[in-house]
């Protein structure tokens, strides 16, 4: 078993789905990287207060792959049950491979070490801290107590465990930030790094996609949430480079979400009928979004489909290394 897919694949799954974060959590925060420059958040346990999230939960439970619903019969860890809390935070820095998954729950730490281990992962111990890596050591995960884990590469799960006693010194604007998102948001994100950062440029093969790329490259910056009740909303803001750039993002964004309107209608009427929703307006060099449906058709829409994979085997020969 690769320990790294099922564990950072259930928590973004949650991250994608829960809602109603009041605010963020100083303690999470304070394990951050200090030169974070993406962070993104969400409260698990109020999540399961609203209809959506509820909805959204159960279909994770009744349509999980494979792979998920190993790791639940084998640690006893069941996302959707026992996870409380996520924080996710990198320094937007690509070529390093490099972040954190920070979760508040409840963990039985022996068990999920053991079936780490019977996996193929090791362990290794940093300061006092067992550390349960995954086979090709690269990416691990450390309990720093039965209600908080710490996920990631190796050298930022350490980073995170040297700040139990040095807490990170964010800076006052991303503070700043983080306050403002939380605080409005169920489940929010930012990104402090333009986004022709996070991945090398593509080769467009079309004059369109051309157009697309390059609307998108001018972004510096971008942050957003979605808010659940009644209305399913979202908000995000881009900041362009310049106002004319800001203008042509606006307009890229209605033109994909026509095209995805069209190309909908056919294999998802209920997304179809979301999309005209969706607002793209500037002022100066902003760009804001707002799309809102009501929580029943967000439900239609978001139905998932059954995974029928073949479980893989998950029982190898123990490794340890000390």
């Amino acid at each position: 078993m690769s320990m790294k897919p099922p564990i950072l694949n259930a928590a973004t799954l949650v991250v994608i789905c829960a809602g109603l974060l009041p605010a963020a959590d100083s303690g999470l925060l304070n394990l951050v990287m200090p030169d974070a420059r993406i962070l993104a958040g969400v409260n698990v346990d109020l999540a399961k207060t609203t209809p959506f999230g509820v909805y959204v939960l159960s279909q994770i439970q009744t349509q999980a792959p494979q792979h998920l619903q190993q790791v639940t019969a084998l640690t006893g860890f069941d996302p959707t049950q026992d996870l409380h809390e996520l924080l996710f935070a990198s320094n937007g820095t690509p070529a390093h491979k490099s972040g954190l998954v920070l979760a508040r729950g409840n963990f039985d730490a022996a068990k999920i070490q053991a079936a780490g281990l019977a996996g193929g992962g090791t362990t290794i111990n940093y300061k006092g801290v067992m550390l349960l890596l995954d086979p090709k050591q690269t990416h691990g995960v450390a309990f720093l107590d039965p209600t908080l884990a710490v996920a990631g590469d190796v050298a930022s799960v350490e980073g995170a465990i040297d700040r139990q006693t040095a807490p990170a010194t964010l800076s006052a604007a991303l503070v700043g930030q983080v306050n403002q998102w939380s605080l409005s948001e169920d489940a929010w994100f930012i990104a402090n790094v333009p986004l022709s950062s996070l991945k090398p440029p593509a080769n467009p093969s079309t004059p369109q996609n051309a157009a697309v790329q390059n609307a998108f490259q001018n972004i510096q910056q971008a942050a957003g949430g979605v808010k659940f009740g009644s209305q399913v909303a979202f908000t995000g803001q881009a900041q362009a480079d310049t106002p004319q750039n800001a203008t042509a993002i606006a307009g890229v964004v209605q033109f994909l979400a026509s095209m995805a309107q069209l190309q909908a209608q056919q294999k998802n009427p209920q997304l179809a009928a979301i999309l005209p929703s969706l607002s793209a307006t500037t002022n100066a060099n902003l760009v804001n979004l707002s799309l809102s449906v009501p929580e029943a058709q967000a439900e239609q829409a978001f139905k998932m489909q059954p995974h029928s994979a073949a479980p893989q085997s998950i029982h190898r020969a123990p490794r340890r290394r000390q």
